[in-house]
């Protein structure tokens, strides 16, 4: 069997640049930018107020001022105003440009104004005080974000900073999902006693969306020539194809068959690991890549979460991500000679540690167990007891978790 370490090395061998297009900035959250952001300005472009209150030149400060005329008042937007004379101010709000008359902001709260005049209330002012200095962010030319990372919120507000209505990001892969059976049937159709409605091919599709990527489904019967002809027909026009089940070796498995036939070359079969051990990953010859996950629903979401979207961040240019590890809360006992990749639920500790709470469930077909749990816990294949406190690497499905 091919081990969990050879089969990762395998499959981000297969990276492909899909190219790079551009979107309108409010579009591109969660795209990988392909592109540098720089400041067409000074960031921020003037002398920036950061509190309401009056601007006022320092020097007044030094020669003992504490009683200042309020020559203006001053809104954001507006053309800034100078002062004509040492014990003027103008009443300023924030967000405003500061003339370079004035180098010293007071806030309200620190001020008294009666009758056209505004008086100290406190001596320990500085020089500079609540400006956000021209510039101090970022200066003209100067990257703002850089290229080959994810689209934030933080990103777009800096894309429309600096002007940038359109922005080039890393086109996604073109992705079939791939259902196959006549024992599955369609959501809104009853099921007979014998048979189950699709899922797995949603439970894909919905992780792909968290992740930015628009997949295709199609379902296939258990005929060998339909099945030989729709994943011809894939081949020609997706850049992966995701198969969940059908690649064992029953009599209805037309899949493996189709695939041979069709010259995909297999790179792996089976991985020393539960779930997924049936694990297959192929190439046709103009780089199609085929994951075959295995049918059950555990299995298919953790070969999704440990393998898929590692070869997606790397085949889009994402930088790969440190290792997350937890901390087991209790012992556990796992004996096959495979990597297992234990359901947990992760949480901090009083002392901030992570920590992992096995959750167990009832094999890789327990599809409802994983709306309990954050993550998979990997525990090494060489041991078969696991001690609380052991610390191992994790991997978070959930997006919305602590890490």
């Amino acid at each position: 069997m091919t081990t969990v370490e050879e089969a990762e090395k395998i499959i981000l061998a297969q990276l492909k640049d899909h190219g790079v297009e551009t979107v309108p900035f409010e579009e591109a959250l969660g795209k990988v930018l392909a592109e540098d952001i720089k400041a067409d300005r000074d960031l921020p472009p003037f002398n920036r107020v950061t509190m309401d209150g009056i601007a006022i030149a320092y020097q007044a400060i030094e020669q003992g001022i504490t009683t200042f005329k309020i020559k203006a008042t001053q809104a954001a937007g507006e053309q800034p105003i100078d002062i004509d004379a040492t014990d003027e101010c103008i009443e300023i709000m924030t967000g405003a440009a500061l003339s370079p008359s004035v180098d010293a902001i007071i806030r309200y709260e620190d001020l008294e104004i009666k009758d056209g005049t505004a008086k100290l209330l406190i001596t320990d002012i500085k020089h500079g005080q609540n400006i956000h200095q021209k510039g101090k962010d970022k200066k003209q030319g100067d990257t703002v974000a850089a290229a080959n990372q994810l689209i934030t919120p933080a990103i777009i507000s800096l894309a429309a900073s600096v002007g940038k209505a359109e922005l080039k990001v890393k086109k996604m892969p073109k992705v079939m999902i791939i259902s196959s059976g006549d024992e599955l049937v369609d959501v809104a159709d009853t099921p007979s006693g014998y048979q189950i409605r699709r899922s797995n091919n949603y439970t894909i599709k919905a992780v792909l969306t968290q992740h930015g990527l628009d997949a295709d489904m199609l379902h296939i019967p258990d005929n060998p020539e339909i099945t030989r002809q729709q994943i011809q027909s894939c081949l020609q026009n997706y850049d992966a194809i995701l198969l969940s089940g059908g690649i064992s070796m029953g009599k209805f498995d037309y899949i493996p068959q189709a695939l041979e036939d069709l010259q995909v070359k297999k790179l792996f079969h089976k991985v020393q690991q539960r779930p997924g051990k049936p694990f297959w990953f192929g190439r046709h010859d103009n780089g199609v890549l085929v994951f075959a996950f295995p049918g059950n629903p555990v299995a298919t979401f953790m070969c999704l979460h440990r393998y898929f979207l590692l070869w997606l961040n790397a085949t889009l240019g994402l930088p790969a991500k440190p290792p997350a590890y937890a901390q087991l809360t209790k012992d556990f006992t796992f004996m096959p000679q495979l990597k297992y990749f234990l359901q947990v639920k992760l949480n901090f500790t009083e002392q901030g540690v992570l920590s992992a709470h096995p959750i167990e469930g009832n094999g890789s077909g327990d599809f409802a167990n994983l709306a309990d749990t954050d993550a998979f816990i990997e525990l090494p294949p060489e041991r078969n007891e696991f001690k609380k406190g052991e610390v191992f690497r994790v991997f978070n499905f959930n997006v919305c978790s602590l890490i």
